[in-house]
């Protein structure tokens, strides 16, 4: 639990700081859309430090993977800890007209944090992809607007604020930022109650 809470900070913190430094004019629609799910959960049964190998075991079987020299503090993994890989995905949207309409665009700004020397090790990938949409449509019986994102993608919002969607029409564009996150982590296993 506690690694997700970290990503899930994570994914704010760098939404956070995109709308600190864009200050937007109009309030943010809200989080569209946002998920999380343990890709893979299993416990360390065996560690060759040699050849930096960890092998791991959980419901589906036994699997070995290599640590390349990207994984820090190797050395602290022990036999009986958790290993454990958390996706992360939120979707916030703008509802702010771009000053200068025109094309659609994309940004995408990779960020990675890993664990403290001396701590269990750990990764954090977060990707923040910027991007201008056009609006399509605008049902504001259901309080959705549905965008067409720069390659020809459409997806539909649910605004959890229907005032914000006075100031928009039909062919505006707006601003999407939209943050994953992948997290990596080793811990040591729970206490025995």
């Amino acid at each position: 639990m506690k690694k997700i809470i970290i990503v899930v900070i994570l994914a704010a913190i760098a939404a956070g700081a995109y709308f600190m430094l864009n200050k937007p004019k109009a309030p943010i629609a809200g989080v569209a859309a946002q998920e999380a799910a343990l890709i893979y959960d299993g416990e360390v049964i065996k560690i060759d430090a040699a050849t930096r190998t960890v092998t791991l075991k959980n419901a589906d079987g036994e699997t070995s993977i290599v640590a390349g020299p990207e994984v820090k503090n190797f050395a602290e993994i022990k036999v009986g800890d958790r290993f454990d890989v958390v996706y992360e995905l939120a979707v916030a949207i703008e509802l702010v007209k771009v000053k200068n309409p025109g094309t659609t665009s994309e940004q995408v700004t990779t960020s990675t944090t890993t664990a403290p020397q001396g701590d269990k090790p750990g990764m954090i990938t977060t990707n923040t992809v910027t991007a201008t949409a056009n609006v399509e449509a605008i049902d504001t019986a259901k309080n959705v607007v549905s965008l067409k994102g720069p390659q020809g993608n459409l997806f539909k919002v649910k605004v959890q604020n229907p005032d914000l969607m006075k100031d928009i029409a039909v062919n505006d564009q707006v601003k999407v930022v939209y943050t994953e996150a992948i997290a990596a982590v080793v811990s040591a296993p729970a206490a025995k109650k």
